[in-house]
């Protein structure tokens, strides 16, 4: 397949990449400091939490020190009011609340309601579910008299049965408006607190781990033994790889660590999403310069380092905001979370580097056709082809992650939405794995740095006496072309 048709369909499809996926991150112990309540239909409602558990005896959800706190213009007249807790099962949301003659549907019971369901009028509408008829749980709290406050019995709900659980807090009672919630609820899996939707990531970051050691023991052996004619992009190779390792084994202990403990540290979680802004700006500063020919076709970008620089920094200011807004002090177990205002610099970013990347890609390619250079022709044609699979696939799995998301609004298929997450980390270690192949450490690093034209017969007889023949002859031809390919692309850069 030619490179200039592979290139063209990779712009064609490059509008599809502003389609974003979202990453998700949540907590096992949600603490409610002083939160009111909110008007919600005919309802006051508190939103607890929603995580994915698993069935087990050692599953449950526990409530601890949760305490209602109502204004003192309310206390004073003295007047009793209830809250409940109500936790459900995902499928089990529509045995929450019901409807009178096909209206709208209602939370609490209303005296409609009550005659033609039997429902208890200023409580809370319950249906039974048909797995288990305990289900959904209700918890209450009454205030009576003139008590400012009043405590929720504490206490642990196991979970019997896998699912995607929820807690609400409810007052079907108009005149506690402005009553607030202190405590907290700790929910825990069998392997420990990490939500069930994460749990298969924290072993995921192992095997990356794995994978970006192995690769580090490959590189690191070419990068020392040929340390003489290291070029500048192999530096930054070097770099990345660093990098990658680090945001994996840094990952994995935040989550290890979110796992034992049902909390996150703000300055744990802060440094690996970091790491990971850091190691994502990097990668795709790298991308580019190799599609502009720097440290391989010429030895410096001219011009256009300034702006590769700006956008760099750009990149990764808006990357960074938006990994803190969807990593740190989450804590649910449902996705989408993120700010539109964070998601859209990020994503536009995203698409101007690829349009950059493929247009300087294009325009290296042609100039290594005019110059006849075969075999730096065919690293980057080969380059090329890789590149533009990786955004193939990209875009279709981005199109998959919207269906998964726009399908599946109550995060009932939660078991699997962890490979929405691995997907990227795999699509990034692959793709440094595809450059670290094609640019790796040789003795020939330095010689076709920078060369301009090399026929094939030099080439040919290169490759048979290992460069030692008419040496002197072959350093005069290299440092000529060299002076003329970086006077040619100065002249290029200030073009551009």
């Amino acid at each position: 397949m030619d490179s200039r048709n592979i290139i063209h369909l990779s712009l064609l499809l490059l509008p599809l990449l502003l389609s974003l996926h979202f990453k998700t991150s949540e907590s096992s112990v949600h603490i409610y400091p002083s939160q009111p309540f909110h008007d919600v239909g005919n309802s006051l409602l508190l939103y607890g939490g929603s995580e994915g558990i698993f069935a087990s005896s050692r599953s449950f959800i526990r409530f601890e020190n949760i305490t209602l706190w109502r204004t003192n213009d309310i206390q004073r007249k003295g007047r009793n009011g209830l809250v409940q807790a109500v936790i459900f099962e995902a499928s089990d949301r529509n045995n929450i609340g019901g409807s009178a003659y096909g209206g709208q549907r209602s939370i609490c019971c209303t005296p409609d309601l009550a005659k033609l369901q039997g429902c208890k009028q200023g409580e809370i509408i319950r249906i039974p579910s048909s797995h288990d008829p305990n289900w959904p749980i209700l918890l209450r709290a009454k205030f009576k008299g003139k008590t400012l406050s009043t405590k929720m019995e504490d206490t642990e709900i196991l979970i019997k049965k896998t699912g995607m659980y929820n807690l609400l807090f409810i007052s079907c009672d108009s005149k506690l408006k402005g009553v607030k919630l202190t405590g907290k609820t700790v929910w825990k899996n069998p392997e420990g607190y990490l939500p069930g939707r994460m749990a298969p990531l924290m072993k995921f970051y192992v095997y990356m781990a794995f994978a970006y050691v192995l690769l580090s023991v490959v590189w690191f052996f070419q990068y020392l033994r040929f340390r003489k004619d290291i070029l500048q992009l192999q530096h930054c190779v070097t770099v990345v790889i660093v990098l990658g390792l680090l945001e994996m084994v840094f990952w994995y202990l935040d989550y290890a660590n979110f796992n034992s403990t049902g909390k996150r540290p703000l300055a744990l979680t802060t440094w690996v999403v970091t790491i990971g802004a850091v190691r994502k700006t990097v990668s795709r500063i790298l991308i580019l310069c190799v599609s502009m020919g720097f440290g391989v076709v010429k030895s410096t970008l001219g011009g256009l380092t300034s702006k590769v620089l700006l956008v760099g920094g750009t990149y990764f200011v808006a990357s960074e905001m938006l990994d803190i807004a969807e990593n740190v002090g989450i804590i649910d177990d449902v996705s989408g979370r993120a700010k539109l205002f964070l998601v859209l610099p990020d994503a536009f970013l995203d698409a101007f580097l690829i349009l950059w990347i493929f247009t300087s890609l294009s325009r290296t390619l042609e100039q290594l056709q005019m110059k006849r250079t075969s075999v730096k022709l065919d690293i980057y044609r080969k380059f090329s082809n890789a590149l533009a699979v990786l955004v193939v696939t990209s875009v279709a799995w981005i199109v998959y992650e919207v269906h998964f998301k726009a399908t599946d609004p109550f995060n009932e298929r939660w078991q699997t939405a962890w490979t929405i997450t691995a997907f990227w980390d795999v699509i990034a270690f692959v793709l440094l794995c595809i450059i670290c192949y094609l640019w790796t450490p040789s003795q020939n690093s330095q010689r076709y740095a920078y060369s301009g034209e090399v026929d094939e017969e030099n080439e040919e007889v290169q490759s048979l006496t290992g460069g030692k023949q008419d040496g002197d002859i072959s350093l005069v031809k290299l440092e000529k072309n060299t002076d003329s390919d970086t006077e040619e692309d100065i002249e290029e850069d200030k073009r551009e």
